[in-house]
């Protein structure tokens, strides 16, 4: 019989955003897969974890999926995490659970932390619908046609967005949506955690002059008021 992959949500900042049966299973795994092996090293060394680490980013998917599913095969436990939230959600995840689906394997999710739903819940639009895109377009004619294309989306749509592009973002939902709510959620759960409400341009203004880091979600009021 094979062994089962865990798909294991993590903190998305605080450390102590972790459930209990996550810390069990990642005690009891053989193995853990994950993004980057020093930030998984943080959450380890919090709850004094000690366990072989597989490094598992996107750009060596391709390459560790084999290696991965061989030790399932061999009936070994593999705990996947990623640098933060849930696996797969615009993260590293999908093509090792796909194929461990099609082998038959047993995949198994352990829920938790996810930025989509902690900043949908927070964000005060409407949550009933919504639609998440993963990662913006980083260009700005690409970004253009996406926003064009959801235009009538009656549903909350949501972004990942790295925080040093908010300023274009905001440009580009100020020409297409200039009269929608806007929720950026950034830094959450950490001590700098922030929602910043508005138009894109109320937004924009107080954007300006200031230096973001990290990733942000950014949340459009849809087109079903």
């Amino acid at each position: 019989m094979g062994g089962t992959l865990y798909l294991v949500s993590t903190p998305i900042g605080n450390l102590e955003d972790v459930t209990f049966r996550a810390i069990r299973v990642l005690r009891e795994a053989d193995f853990i897969a994950c993004e980057d092996t020093r930030q998984t090293l943080k959450l380890l060394n919090r709850y004094e974890l000690k366990k072989k680490l597989i490094s598992f980013y996107e750009s060596r998917e391709g390459q560790r999926i084999p290696h991965l599913l061989n030790l399932l095969r061999e009936g070994r436990s593999v705990a996947l995490v990623t640098d933060a939230g849930t696996p797969g959600i615009s993260d590293p995840g999908f093509r090792l659970v796909r194929e461990a689906v099609r082998e038959g394997l047993t995949v198994v999710p352990i829920p938790g932390p996810s930025a989509v739903t902690a900043a949908l819940a927070a964000s005060g639009l409407p949550t009933h619908r919504f639609l998440f895109m993963g990662f913006a377009p980083p260009k700005r004619e690409a970004l253009r046609k996406t926003l064009r294309s959801l235009q009538e989306e009656e549903g909350t749509i949501i972004f990942y967005l790295p925080a040093r592009k908010i300023e274009l973002f905001l440009d580009a939902l100020q020409e297409m949506y200039p009269d929608r709510q806007v929720v950026i959620a950034r830094e959450m759960t950490k001590i700098f955690e922030e929602f910043l409400r508005g138009t894109p341009a109320e937004l924009r203004q107080r954007a300006e002059g200031r230096e973001f880091r990290g990733e942000a979600t950014v949340l459009i009021q849809g087109a079903g008021k």
